[in-house]
């Protein structure tokens, strides 16, 4: 295992010291730095995009050739909530007051911060490859944002939000999250250069943060993953959604979509709730509406 600590001031700062730790070569183009890494430690890259008020992306792509733990201290001026999304691979984190480290599966989100002058300890499994969104908010100044509203978040997350002084730690692990990986999925296919890019890629990512925010209501609210169905059979549920939105006027019928799909009513029903909270017949008669 490769330890590596940081104690960055900045997001500029921590893809820094990364690479002073790993190797590779930072390039900035349109106000985005990326990480580019091909040796002994692994190949891949991790870009970095800022935003306005201190909200920023961490975009990392790569394959580690030897087990990689970060030791990140949080500092007053570099503590930020950060909202994890594995695509592809998992990863496991733990604080450094804590012996146990909690694995972070494929489509499972984690939201944590800590107190200044704790440690987050993120470890990378060696030989997998790993697609993981980072999303990075700095509470003091994306507060002063005029449309930030955070009374209208659940308690917790709003003790969270407008704890600026980094008096507490916090962590949530969330749950197997399909249509974050849709969304996740559609900000990588963002084409265009320049302001219109940054733009687009801006509002997509608002757009999983929601989700983020979302997804950890829903837990609040002791919404459970369906215990009938497996990960792949909800990726199943998910297949055959898509195809009922791209083509709504097609004869679809539960005893079809069974035997098409390979699973029985009974998990098409608790997958198409899960998902898209409503039965199958009743997704139906949404997406015709």
């Amino acid at each position: 295992m490769i330890q590596i600590q940081i104690n960055a001031d900045s997001p500029k700062d921590f893809l820094s010291q990364l690479q002073e730790a790993i190797g590779g070569e930072i390039n900035e183009r349109w106000n985005k730095f990326v990480l580019k890494v091909n040796n002994e430690n692994g190949i891949g890259t991790i870009k970095y995009m800022p935003f306005d008020w201190w909200v920023n992306l961490l975009d990392c792509n790569i394959k580690v050739h030897k087990e990689i733990e970060l030791k990140i201290k949080s500092n007053q001026e570099f503590n930020p909530i950060r909202f994890i999304f594995p695509t592809l691979g998992n990863l496991k984190h733990r604080f450094g007051i804590h012996n146990e480290e909690k694995l972070v599966e494929q489509f499972q989100s984690l939201i944590f911060t800590n107190k200044d002058g704790g440690y987050n300890h993120i470890i990378f499994p060696k030989n997998e490859k790993l697609e993981i969104n980072v999303i990075q908010i700095i509470r003091k100044y994306f507060l002063k944002k005029r449309t930030t509203n955070v009374s209208t978040l659940n308690k917790k997350l709003y003790e969270v939000f407008v704890d600026t002084d980094h008096d507490n730690r916090f962590s949530n692990f969330g749950i197997l999250n399909l249509e974050m990986a849709d969304l996740v999925k559609k900000l990588l296919q963002i084409k265009g250069k320049g302001m219109l890019r940054i733009l687009k890629t801006e509002a997509r990512v608002y757009e999983i943060l929601s989700l983020h925010i979302q997804q950890h209501n829903r837990l609040l609210e002791g919404v459970p993953l369906p215990t009938s169905l497996t990960k792949s059979e909800l990726k199943t549920v998910r297949k055959f959604g898509k195809n009922i939105l791209q083509n709504p006027a097609k004869d679809y019928t539960l005893d079809k979509l069974s035997i098409n799909s390979g699973l029985t009513q009974a998990k098409l029903q608790d997958g198409f709730r899960f998902l898209y909270n409503r039965t199958v017949t009743e997704y139906i008669r949404h997406i015709r509406l």
